[in-house]
């Protein structure tokens, strides 16, 4: 299959597929699409960012064009569809809603954790043809008898792996069981381990099973090194040999970017209390945050208006982040493969990357596992002894400030505010601002963020709360 126009797909979706630029399908798209058109169930094995969203939604979307004509006036859910983050739900979200831009009426509804259930109720009860959520959501709902699961007519698992790997086994087999025997079933996963075999017995009826290989990538140039810090004997001032250690690291590189790593999230806040005292542009992300202020963090790093993430690894789970400038290992792992998995935060898209752990001297053989495991020279730097020189003079002038500052705005894309809406009212006549001083806008469901220059931030502030955004007030701060 060369192109989507050998596809059994009405011109509405062949049109939006031209128009958002797919040219040739990908290889699960090509392997598979012609398989899930003619409604059979498919297990499939893809590596992250190979097209899969794209190659369950076609199907969902052609379905809804005989089943459902008039999807305004007829909104039942049809389709649900399992991922293991919020992030991913929110991914596949924005996705399935650019395909079906066609379809008139299309109500497509993220129902995540860490979100008033409120909001998610009152939409439930308006009706949607699309649910996109997480195993523990979508249990909170079921019990509290908020989503009716009687007409779903096609189930999707992606990244079924990582459902099992976090533990929403139980969840998902209650899920499971109030669901319509007849339907269509597709898993996808990026590996085959025993439990996803069991899954599609459990669950499918004769699966077509498609493997795309994993394609060979170039290996990633990403500078390892590890500093060994030097307690005094005797003493067990860890955390402040490390971030001694960290804060001489950050005046070495002095990233526009970077992501601390720490074990616990104890760590994860007085690290964030330590680097802002050093004025050093920083925000945390641990297990404690509400959802709005984990969005606020990540919008704020996004944006550029932090230039440091401190995050333990559950946290960073799933977390929508391009390539930053340098990771630092504040601790070593526990697992081995998470190590793999943290460093591979920067070197991305042929960029030069840099990974920093800190260690103590009993820690080598592991770092030395490390080395066997990643097949790879980590710089081993034990020279850098900071203990008679005061953490105050070691953080002393770190010029690691951020340019930008963000703005919280509260309309979002359930009021139809869009990223234009925004920018006009900020360069317009009643804003004044040049586009060169505004940076990104993210858009969520109730809410929007806009990045500014800070020396014009005041102005900016002052034009949103005194003027209008399509004809009509909305509340704006500083986003804290």
């Amino acid at each position: 299959m060369s192109s989507f126009e050998s596809l059994s797909l009405s011109k509405k979706l062949k049109s939006v597929l031209s128009e958002l630029g797919y040219q040739k399908p990908t290889p699960i798209q090509e392997q598979s699409l012609p398989i899930l058109l003619q409604g059979r169930d498919l297990i499939g094995q893809s590596a992250t960012g190979s097209g899969k969203t794209a190659a369950f939604t076609l199907p969902i979307l052609e379905s809804f064009d005989r089943d459902i004509p008039d999807l305004q006036r007829n909104p039942i859910l049809k389709a649900l569809i399992l991922c293991p983050t919020r992030e991913l739900c929110l991914q596949v979200a924005s996705e399935i809603r650019k395909l079906g831009k066609k379809h008139m009426g299309l109500k497509v509804l993220p129902l995540t954790g860490g979100q008033p259930l409120g909001p998610q109720i009152a939409a439930l009860e308006k009706g949607i043809h699309i649910a996109v959520g997480t195993p523990g959501r979508i249990c909170d709902h079921l019990r509290k008898g908020t989503l009716a699961t009687e007409s779903v007519k096609t189930l999707v698992l992606d990244e079924a792996d990582r459902m099992l790997e976090m533990g929403f086994a139980e969840e998902m087999d209650f899920i499971f069981g109030r669901l319509p025997s007849e339907r269509h079933t597709l898993l996808f996963s990026a590996t085959f381990p025993t439990g996803i075999e069991k899954l599609s017995r459990k669950l499918q009826r004769d699966p077509v099973k498609i493997i795309i290989p994993k394609e060979p990538e170039n290996r990633p140039n990403i500078e390892q090194r590890a500093y060994v810090a030097h307690p005094f004997e005797g003493e067990t001032f860890e955390f402040t040999d490390r971030l001694k250690l960290v804060l001489h690291v950050l005046r070495e590189f002095s990233p526009e970017s970077g992501i601390i790593f720490v074990n616990f999230k104890a760590d994860a806040v007085e690290l964030l209390h330590e680097l802002n005292r050093f004025h050093i542009s920083a925000g945390a992300l641990h297990g404690d945050l509400e959802q709005v202020d984990r969005d606020r963090v990540m919008a704020k790093f996004r944006n550029q208006s932090l230039r440091i993430l401190i995050a333990t690894d559950v946290a960073a789970r799933g977390i929508d982040i391009d390539s930053v400038d340098v990771v630092i290992n504040f601790d070593l792992p526990q697992k081995p493969d998470v190590y793999v998995h943290r460093i591979g935060r920067t070197g991305r898209a042929g960029r030069a990357g840099r990974a920093v752990s800190i260690l103590l001297p009993r820690q080598i053989p592991k770092l030395e596992h490390l080395e066997k495991l990643t097949d790879s020279k980590i710089n081993r730097i034990e020279n850098v002894d900071l203990r008679s020189t005061a953490l105050s003079d070691v953080g002393a002038n770190l010029e690691l400030a951020s340019t930008m500052t963000t703005l919280f705005i509260s309309a979002g894309r359930k009021n139809k505010m869009r990223p234009g809406d925004i920018l006009g009212a900020l360069t317009g006549e009643a804003g004044g601002l040049k586009g060169s001083e505004i940076g990104k806008i993210e858009i969520q469901d109730y809410f929007s963020f806009v990045a500014v220059h800070k020396s014009v931030a005041k102005r900016a502030l002052k034009s949103l709360q005194e003027g209008r955004i399509k004809g009509r007030r909305v509340r704006a701060e500083l986003a804290r």
